[in-house]
């Protein structure tokens, strides 16, 4: 019989909650006609998505007609940008982004490079912090938009959002941020951040992989990325994924509910496991800011091998990452890493631990133990 393995690679990506998947079930089967028909069996579809669009607006502070539903955060992140950019195309041609973006932004912004836009990364500080008057500084008339994450990936950090998109609403420059990290983990309210453009992923917490949404304010336009049939108000063509739809407001649904309970357990797991470490004599670095996603923990260990000790912890029946999923394949150091400094010495012996509401004590214990061994090997 196969040993479970000890999941620790929740920024990756978290398992279907319970509570979702009932949610879903019935537009798997039964209910699965089109919402967007006019006969009587779409009527159950079509109130589905319009109440799991009431949800996920109330659990962010918006209005329901400001969540466009899409197939991912990806997707998102890439409408926002270019949505703006052809909407916009004599407004500017400079878009400002930090150095530590996802993927998703920085090679849509690659994209939109060879287009002819300028794009400006912002400096990070050792934290991945960006500062808010390195942001006023870069703003010139020109820039047409500003996008910083909410949360990095990697290591963990929460940007001052609310403080960026003030500076870029002072100069009248539209900000979107990534907050796929941040959705279902920590309080967000779009209100309250004074964002133009939030995106957003499902099974980031514990929805349906192929669900995500984008926040856009009212009376701020943007230009549709997929083009077709009138959904999303006209927004967004395709049919809706309704299962999908369902089930991501159900799991953001059950995460508001018990924010701040795991928030504390988690934030209790991951100071286990590093006093576990601490007390072991082995040589490391924590990465990231003390305000951070709970449970996330990017460590640096001295002369290692960041790679080798993932596939060593994988023997172990332990997953966790050297960085981004997205980014696995590749085995030259983080450009989140980079960013921040981290010297030399450790840099290339990065992991990267997102623990979740199932992981315990137990666990995290034995991760902390299997890496002391391998490190010290």
């Amino acid at each position: 019989m196969t040993k479970p393995i000890i999941y620790a690679d929740h920024a990756a990506t978290t398992a279907l909650s319970p509570r979702a998947f009932e949610a879903m079930r019935p537009f798997l089967s039964d209910e699965y006609a089109n919402p967007s028909t006019l006969y009587r069996a779409a009527r159950i579809p079509r109130r589905a998505v319009a109440s799991a669009r009431e949800r996920i607006a109330a659990a962010l502070g918006a209005s329901p007609e400001e969540i466009r539903f899409t197939s991912c955060g990806t997707e998102a992140d890439n409408w926002a940008l270019k949505g703006v950019a052809f909407r916009h195309p004599g407004r500017g041609r400079r878009i400002i982004v930090s150095a530590i973006e996802h993927h998703a932004v920085l090679n849509t912004c690659a994209f939109l490079g060879r287009m002819g836009y300028e794009i400006v990364r912002l400096p990070v500080d050792a934290k991945g912090l960006v500062a808010p008057g390195v942001l006023e500084s870069a703003l010139t008339e020109d820039t047409v938009l500003v996008s910083v994450m909410y949360a990095n990936n990697e290591i963990g950090t929460i940007e001052p959002v609310g403080e960026l998109a003030a500076v870029a609403r002072r100069r009248g420059v539209p900000f979107h941020t990534d907050a796929v990290q941040a959705v279902g983990h920590i309080p967000v309210n779009v209100r309250e951040l004074g964002v133009d453009m939030l995106s957003a992923s499902a099974h980031k917490f514990n929805g349906p992989k192929g669900a995500g949404f984008l926040y856009v304010r009212e009376g701020f336009e943007i230009e549709p990325l997929l083009h077709g049939g009138g959904q999303e108000f006209g927004s967004r063509a395709g049919t809706e994924n309704v299962a999908g739809i369902v089930g991501m407001a159900e799991a953001l649904s059950e995460h508001v509910e018990t924010l701040e309970r795991d928030a504390r357990k988690l934030e209790t797991l991951r100071a286990c496991l590093l006093a576990r470490l601490e007390a072991s004599g082995v040589r490391f670095l924590v990465n990231g800011a003390e305000r951070r996603i709970p449970g996330s923990l990017s460590l640096s260990f001295y002369g290692a091998d960041g790679e080798a000790i993932l596939h060593r912890l994988d023997l172990m029946g332990i997953a966790v990452a050297t960085g981004s999923a997205c980014n696995s394949r590749e085995t030259v150091l983080s450009h989140v890493l980079q960013a921040i400094g981290v010297p030399a010495g450790y840099a290339r012996g990065s992991v990267r631990i997102t623990l979740g509401i199932g992981n315990d004590e137990a666990q995290v214990l034995r991760i902390a133990d299997c890496l002391v061994k391998i490190v010290s090997a």
